[in-house]
């Protein structure tokens, strides 16, 4: 799908004020899984090496519009759409609708029912209340839209392996399958999977518009496990772009 230059910059406006909005509200935004204070189940979920968070792109930081709670300054309007601008090319788009399912072949997830995620009193990404399900952060664009769709699920329960447990294992080129209410289907291929301190976790890379197009993040816990605490000290991110079926 090929869009004009003036629905490009609109959308990477609205993308870029939705990512400055959880800087300030989500601080982190890191996605907290607990299951309380009991030993990891044996073995160890699949995890790739630690990755170190880079700093934001001056594309979703410096430039990024004020809050839409705050007044845009005078003159910060869209320019006007030239006749002979050239198109924009942001691959194929979809329009919104709600996940309702999600099929990840590589790693045997299939789940119906995903739950709405909102962010807790901390500014910390909600976890779904059933280990076998995943959740999608309301607040962010549906999975097919422009932007990053972000869906979080456990890696693991006290009874053993969740929904995410094996996440990890992802690689580059694996495909992951969101069905919406409006029975279409959002087809992504993963980019790349990463792990990330939860103390230095990138919320601009992970929440944020980076590419231009339709993304999905997926993302749970990861690294050591807590026993004080009963939660991972890390979380674990694959990223996916949409594809045409």
């Amino acid at each position: 799908m090929r869009l004009s230059r003036l629905a490009g910059d609109r959308r990477g406006i609205l993308a870029a004020a939705v990512t400055a909005v959880l800087l300030l509200t989500g601080g982190a935004l890191v996605f907290v899984a607990g299951r309380g204070p009991a030993a990891p189940p044996q073995p160890a979920p699949p995890q790739p090496a630690p990755a170190v968070a880079a700093p934001a792109s001056p594309s979703t930081t410096s430039e990024a519009p004020p809050s839409p709670a705050s007044p845009a300054p005078s003159g910060s309007s869209v320019p006007p759409a030239d006749a002979t601008s050239p198109q924009a090319d942001f691959g194929p788009l979809l329009g919104p609708s709600d996940p309702v399912a999600l099929r990840i072949p590589a790693i045997g997830v299939d789940t119906r029912g995903i739950v709405d995620l909102g962010l807790d009193r901390t500014g910390r990404l909600e976890a779904p209340k059933d280990f076998a399900k995943t959740g999608w952060y309301a607040g962010g664009p549906t999975p097919g839209e422009f932007g990053p769709a972000v869906i979080g699920g456990h890696v693991d329960s006290q009874s053993g392996p969740a929904v995410f447990y094996r996440l990890g294992a992802l690689r580059k080129g694996d495909v992951a399958e969101v069905t919406r209410a409006d029975k279409s289907v959002a087809r992504f291929v993963i980019d790349r999977v990463a792990r990330y301190s939860k103390a230095d976790f990138p919320t601009a890379t992970v929440y944020g518009n980076t590419t231009d197009r339709a993304e999905l993040r997926l993302i749970t816990c990861g690294g050591a496990f807590d026993q004080s605490t009963g939660h991972y000290v890390d979380n674990i991110v694959a990223f996916g772009h949409l594809v045409v079926r």
